[in-house]
């Protein structure tokens, strides 16, 4: 018996899954959100014993109120979590420091950023031309070794080696960041 209901219960969560995803996408604003909550729901029934699994009347108003119940504990969690660090920013004496961060670097920060760009350039320009295509298209193009090896029509290894080649110039005449 307690077998069927558990079953029953998986099977309206997987029916519903979808609706689900809808349903917490819609109240938290985020679809990774809710894809956490309904993955929760999931945890949730797989760790319930046999006896609640055998008590719910309803598995589809179940579900619903199990990740509601969820988004709310996550949601106090959240508020805790910000009441208690504003509590720790006024024990440390720091109230108001942070309050007017500025989403874009200082002009120093900027210009050194600048400096560092044109020296990147300058080093990859550099390069040997495998060793610099390579190097675009591992590392600034985002394709495996593999891929760019195919593109550029030669083995995989050469590849890894031009990059590597090419990263160990970058240090040397650009540094660490």
């Amino acid at each position: 018996m307690e077998a069927k209901a558990r079953s029953g219960l998986l099977e309206t969560y997987l029916e519903r899954r979808a609706a689900l995803m809808r349903f917490f996408a819609t109240r938290t604003g985020s679809d990774a959100l809710a894809e956490d909550i309904v993955q929760d729901i999931f945890l949730k029934l797989e760790a319930m014993s046999p006896e609640a699994v055998g008590e719910v009347q309803s598995p589809a108003a179940f579900l619903y109120r199990l990740g509601s119940n969820i988004m709310l504990d996550r949601a106090r969690g959240r508020h805790r979590s910000e009441r208690r660090d504003n509590e720790w920013v006024k024990a440390a004496g720091l109230h108001g420091v942070g309050d007017a961060v500025a989403d874009e670097p200082s002009a120093e920060d900027a210009a050194w950023a600048r400096l560092k760009l044109a020296r990147v350039i300058t080093a990859i320009r550099d390069l040997p031309p495998n060793a610099q295509t390579a190097f675009r298209l591992h590392k600034l193009q985002g394709l495996t070794h593999a891929e760019a090896a195919e593109t550029m029509g030669m083995s995989r290894s050469a590849v890894e080696k031009y990059v590597s080649a090419a990263l160990r110039h970058l240090l040397r005449e650009v540094g660490w960041p």
